[in-house]
């Protein structure tokens, strides 16, 4: 493996961990759809999230400064998009956790596909996202080119969606644990409670 690759490997490893781990609005949402939710549906959802990742890493290589001086106006309208995707996902949570024990069959969005793109675009508006790839593109002294470009990017990706998924799986352990009505109708209200207190953040930060 030559230098240029390794070092483009290296990269997009750190890049794609440092974005996935914090757990932040978009992992607390993923943990507790795992937990209500078939694996499939845990699976994809991780894969949105990862997908994304992978998009904002792909961005950062190819479009250098120019990218990330179009991007940093828009983030303080996506710090208000992404307050507002909260709240109603926050809403919608503690509606499908309380209605009926909070049985999966309540959660509207359980088609794999369609929990997919819903992940795509909650991570898209996520601010921590996007202000973590517009520092990520100017902070690449030596941006790579060619196939070192496409290591950084399988790099970022693959990183991700392993903390994704293991993320998904811890949801997925959770929910083995919380079946019982009483318990889903917690987990729900509390799940609603983190996510309302992450966009009142957001919505203070902006």
């Amino acid at each position: 493996m030559s230098g240029g690759i390794g070092a483009a490997l290296v990269a997009g490893l750190v890049a794609g961990y440092g974005i996935a781990m914090p757990i932040g609005a978009v992992g607390a949402y993923l943990v507790q759809l795992s937990a209500r939710s078939p694996w499939r549906t845990g699976v994809a959802a991780a894969l949105g999230v990862a997908s994304t990742d992978g998009v904002f890493a792909l961005v950062a290589v190819l479009g250098g400064a120019a990218v990330a001086a179009l991007l940093a106006p828009a983030v303080p309208v996506l710090r208000w998009v992404s307050t507002v995707v909260l709240v109603l996902l926050a809403a919608r949570t503690v509606v499908a956790g309380l209605r009926a024990g909070g049985e999966a069959a309540a959660v509207p969005d359980a088609a794999p596909g369609r929990t997919y793109f819903s992940l795509v675009g909650l991570t898209a508006v996520n601010p921590t996202t996007v202000v973590y790839f517009v520092a990520l593109v100017v902070g690449l002294p030596d941006r790579p080119v060619g196939a070192a470009a496409a290591v950084f990017v399988a790099a970022a990706f693959a990183a991700s969606a392993s903390w994704q998924l293991l993320v998904a799986g811890a949801g997925m352990a959770l929910g083995r644990f919380v079946a019982a009505p009483p318990a889903r109708r917690l987990t729900a209200i509390v799940s609603g409670a983190v996510m309302l207190l992450l966009a009142a953040h957001i919505g203070w930060s902006s």
